[in-house]
């Protein structure tokens, strides 16, 4: 990946009538990227990718692909392929006529096509299946000719909608692995949308989070989770636990902020001036609070409820109530928790160092 933009998204809006579906987009892709796109249904993901495309035209603003403004450009010539939800495989071909169909609308000789057919069916581990018809394959084979069709061409973007949500917890998992080291080697540019933050967090090397047709937060999956910008990215997140409060005291680097659940320090954000006073929201990760049934000392603390657990494989997210109706989540080892009182009900004390916590700037 280089710090050079492939695509430019330069003022771009989209419009439906009177629904504006993205609002004034400013985003470079670099190249040799890989970016997730991602939000709740109807904040623009997908309408950006589709502009992109060349499947819906912006109705301001401009799109430029390598330099070259692309807003009125066919679909056909743009060189974007895309490998869709459905994934849109002809189920009248065989593996092989599906992966050589774009080669054959090119106008490309047979034998060329037969040899770059051959290397795409050997790289994703389909050429056993290469007469079959699509129909007959399994969900993960079936995702691997759509890849395949579409790198055909060795286009220097590929764009990717949602591509595994139709595939089972264990498949899904291995085919992010596949999507992932294909993107490296290769070393084109991935622009994959989706609202599963598990995949855009364990495969991109930068996520776009988009809210209400406009981007929120861009940045690497670790900046996102550990410093949202603002109070709809980390409650999008699902594991920050979000205070609101007024600074009441702010002496050098230490700010105390008082909330309805009590008055806690937190550690100062460059990115933000707080003077006593001033409203703030800050957010702690569930990862980063500590459980007790002792009042800590020498850190944040509150009483809260247990609400009840949910077990999620090596970990377990505990869920709890703060005396003022907060929201509450812990994530723990199971080891971590054997001393804890879990019943439904029982009253714990949450902690948390004022350096856990993150101011949110844009708030």
């Amino acid at each position: 990946m280089t710090d050079q933009a492939l695509v430019v998204f330069d003022g771009v809006v989209k419009s439906f009538g009177s629904f504006v579906a993205v609002e004034r987009m400013d985003l470079d892709i670099r190249k040799g990227e890989f970016l997730a796109i991602m939000g709740s249904s109807g904040c623009g993901k997908t309408t950006t990718l589709r502009m992109l495309a060349g499947l819906e035209a912006p109705t301001e603003g401009e799109i430029r692909l390598a330099g070259k403004r692309i807003n009125d450009l066919p679909t056909w010539r743009r060189d974007t392929p895309m490998v869709w939800q459905s994934l849109a495989l002809f189920p009248f071909l065989t593996v092989r006529e599906n992966v050589e169909f774009s080669l054959r609308m090119r106008g490309v000789e047979m034998a060329e096509r037969r040899q770059r057919v051959d290397k795409w069916l050997d790289r994703m581990q389909i050429t056993e299946f290469a007469d079959r018809n699509v129909a007959h394959l399994s969900g993960g084979q079936r995702q691997r000719v759509a890849l395949a069709r579409s790198l055909v061409t060795e286009p220097e973007i590929l764009l990717l909608d949602e591509p595994l949500s139709a595939l089972d917890a264990h498949l899904k998992v291995r085919m992010q692995t596949v999507l992932s080291n294909l993107q490296k080697e290769l070393g084109i540019t991935f622009v994959y949308v989706t609202h599963s933050q598990s995949e855009a967090f364990s495969m991109a090397d930068r996520v776009v989070i988009m809210s209400r047709g406009r981007i929120e937060q861009i940045g690497n999956p670790q900046e996102i989770y550990r410093a949202p910008r603002t109070k709809f990215v980390a409650e999008f997140l699902g594991s920050s636990n979000v205070f609101a409060g007024k600074v009441s005291a702010a002496d050098g680097d230490a700010i105390r902020i008082a909330t309805p659940s009590g008055e806690f320090d937190v550690a100062r954000n460059p990115a933000k001036t707080l003077a006593k006073g001033d409203k703030a929201t800050f957010v702690v990760s569930g990862d980063r609070v500590q459980l007790s049934n002792e009042r800590p000392v020498g850190v944040n603390g509150m009483q809260a409820s247990v609400v009840g657990e949910e077990f999620v494989g090596a970990t377990a997210v505990i869920h709890l109530e703060g005396v003022d109706g907060l929201e509450l989540k812990a994530q723990k080892s199971h080891d971590e928790l054997e001393q804890i009182n879990l019943i439904p009900g029982a009253k714990i004390w949450v902690s948390w160092r004022a350096e856990a916590s993150h101011i949110l700037p844009g708030e």
